[in-house]
C-alpha cells in the first residue's frame, strides 16, 4: 500500500533535502508536485485541495522559508498533515465495560464485509476473551448467512441462526434478546451489501440503524475503489452515522487514495486494515506509522510488533545460544524463511523498512519475492538431515538430487547455499537478539538508517 505515492514523495522530498534556502518558486514547484502525486494516488480532489492549502498556510504562517532548516520544516509539515488526514491516533473500538456492545457493519457488495466481521471478531476474541455473537440480516442472499456461519465455526464464536426470517426488524429483536439473555459481551450485525444508488436498500439500512441502535457503526470499504471511496463514505455517512471504518485489500492497493480520503469525508477514524485473505490478517491502523511509510521513513515499531507476535520466544533464545557458539545451520535458515512468510512475506516486511521504494527496487532487481522464499524452503526440505547440518558436503551429485526433489534447478540450489553463507556471516556479526527475534544490532541499524532530516 502507498508504494506509488511513497516513491513519488521520496523523490520530491529528496529534491529539497539539504537546501539551506528555499525560495517561493521552489515551494510552488514542490507543492505542485505533491498535488500531482496525491491525485495520481487517487486521493479525492477535495482532500488534495485542503491538504495543499493547509501546508502552504502553515509554511507561510510559521515563516518556514526563512528558518535555519527550511527543508526539514517543510518535510515535517507534510508529515503532520498526512497524520492529520489519516487520523491523529490509533483509536480503539467503542466497547462497553459492562452490558452488551452492539456493532453494525455496512458497505458495498464485494467489499469483503462478511469476512471482515469474522476477522474483527477473531481479533477481539484473541485480545479480550469477550463472548461474541455474530448475526446476519442479509435476507436476500442465504449464501451470505452460510458464509458467516462457516466463519464463526472457524474462529469458534457463536452464530445466531434465525432460520431465514424475512423481517430484519424481527431478526434484530430476537438476536438482541438472545444475546442479552445469554450474557454476550458483543453482538456483531452483518448487513446486506449495498449499491449506493439503491435507495430501497439504503432506506432499509436506516431502519436497521434505528432499530439496532449500535455503539459502533463500521463502514467496510475496499481500498481498491480509490477516489470512489470518498463518495461511498459520504453516502453511507449520510444514511447512518459512521463511527469508524475498516479498509480491506490494502495488500493489493499500491496507491492508497482510499485511506487518505475516507477519514476526511466521514470524520470517523480508520481503525483497522485488512492485509490479506486469511482470518488473522487484520491489523490496527496507526496513522503516524502509515505517514512514516508514505514518506519512506519505514515502520520499525510495527516490524518489531509483528516479529514479537510471530516468533516463538523459546526458538529465538535457542537460536541466540547457537549463534553465540558460532552455529547456524540450514534448519535455522528454513525456520527464519518460514517466519518471514508468517510476518506478511517479503513485500510486507519491506514496506516497513526505511527507504521502502529503494528496497522494493532492490527486490525487483534481485528477483526477491514470496515465491522465491517458498522455493528456498522446498529446497531445504529436500535435503537429508546430514546435509542440513553440514552444507559443505553438498556437491554436484547431491545438488542434482536436491533440485529434482524440490522441482527446482541446480542454479536455485547454488543460490540458496550462497544466500545461507551470507546470512551465516551476518549472524556471526550480530549475535544478540531482542525479544522480537530480530538481532539487536540490525534493529539499531534500521532505526539509525533514517534520512538525516528525519532523525
Amino acid at each position: 500500500m502507498f508504494s506509488i505515492l511513497n516513491e513519488k514523495l521520496e523523490k520530491i522530498v529528496g529534491s529539497i533535502r539539504g537546501k539551506a534556502i528555499i525560495t517561493e518558486e521552489d515551494l510552488n514547484v514542490t507543492l505542485r508536485e505533491i498535488r500531482i502525486a496525491l491525485l495520481e494516488a487517487d486521493v479525492a480532489l477535495s482532500v488534495v485541495k485542503n491538504f495543499i492549502e493547509n501546508i502552504r498556510s502553515n509554511i507561510i504562517g510559521q515563516k518556514v522559508l526563512k528558518s535555519i532548516k527550511p527543508d526539514q520544516m517543510i518535510i515535517k509539515l507534510v508529515q503532520d498533515e498526512l497524520i492529520k488526514i489519516l487520523g491523529s491516533n490509533n483509536e480503539p473500538l467503542n466497547i462497553a465495560k459492562n452490558g452488551l456492545t452492539k456493532i453494525l457493519f455496512c458497505g458495498l457488495q464485494g467489499s469483503g464485509k462478511t469476512t471482515t466481521v469474522a476477522k474483527l471478531a477473531n481479533n477481539i476474541k484473541k485480545e479480550s476473551k469477550k463472548k461474541i455473537l455474530l448475526v446476519s440480516v442479509d435476507i436476500y442472499r442465504p449464501a451470505a448467512q452460510e458464509q458467516l456461519q462457516v466463519l464463526s465455526k472457524q474462529i469458534e464464536v457463536e452464530f445466531f441462526n434465525h432460520q431465514n426470517f424475512k423481517s430484519v426488524e424481527k431478526i434484530i429483536d430476537d438476536a438482541t434478546k438472545y444475546a442479552e439473555q445469554n450474557l454476550f459481551d458483543i453482538m456483531m450485525l452483518d448487513t446486506a451489501g449495498r449499491q449506493v444508488v439503491d435507495e430501497a436498500m439504503m432506506t432499509e439500512l436506516k431502519i436497521i440503524f434505528q432499530v439496532f441502535k449500535p455503539q459502533e457503526t463500521i463502514l467496510v470499504a475496499d481500498s481498491l475503489t480509490g477516489q470512489d471511496a470518498a463518495n461511498i463514505a459520504k453516502n453511507f455517512n449520510d444514511a447512518v452515522t459512521i463511527t469508524s471504518s475498516i479498509l480491506t485489500r490494502i495488500d493489493g492497493d499500491g496507491r492508497g487514495g482510499a485511506a487518505l480520503s475516507i477519514k476526511s469525508i466521514t470524520g470517523a477514524p480508520i481503525k483497522f486494515i485488512g492485509t490479506g485473505e486469511k482470518i488473522d490478517q487484520l491489523e490496527s491502523f496507526h496513522p503516524e506509522r502509515i505517514a512514516n511509510r508514505i514518506l519512506g521513513k519505514g515502520d520499525i515499531i510495527s516490524l518489531v510488533e509483528k516479529a514479537s507476535e510471530n516468533f516463538d520466544q523459546e526458538e529465538v533464545e535457542k537460536l541466540a545460544k547457537k549463534m553465540s557458539k558460532g552455529k547456524f545451520d540450514l534448519n535455522d535458515f528454513a525456520n527464519q524463511l518460514s517466519q518471514m512468510s508468517k510476518m506478511g512475506g517479503v513485500s510486507g516486511l519491506m514496506s516497513m523498512l526505511p527507504g521502502v521504494s529503494k528496497a522494493q527496487k532492490m527486490m525487483a532487481e534481485n528477483n526477491i519475492s514470496d515465491d522465491l522464499i517458498k522455493k528456498q524452503v522446498a529446497i531445504i526440505y529436500s535435503m537429508t538431515k546430514k546435509e542440513k547440518l553440514d552444507p559443505d558436503i553438498i556437491k554436484a551429485s547431491r545438488k542434482i538430487r536436491i533440485s529434482n526433489g524440490s522441482g527446482t534447478r541446480v542454479q536455485d540450489v547454488n543460490r540458496l547455499l550462497k544466500q545461507f553463507l551470507q546470512t551465516k556471516k551476518m549472524m556471526k556479526r550480530m549475535k544478540s537478539m531482542d525479544k522480537s527475534g530480530i538481532p539487536s544490532d540490525l534493529l539499531n541499524k534500521l532505526k539509525n538508517n533514517l534520512p538525516p532530516s528525519f532523525n
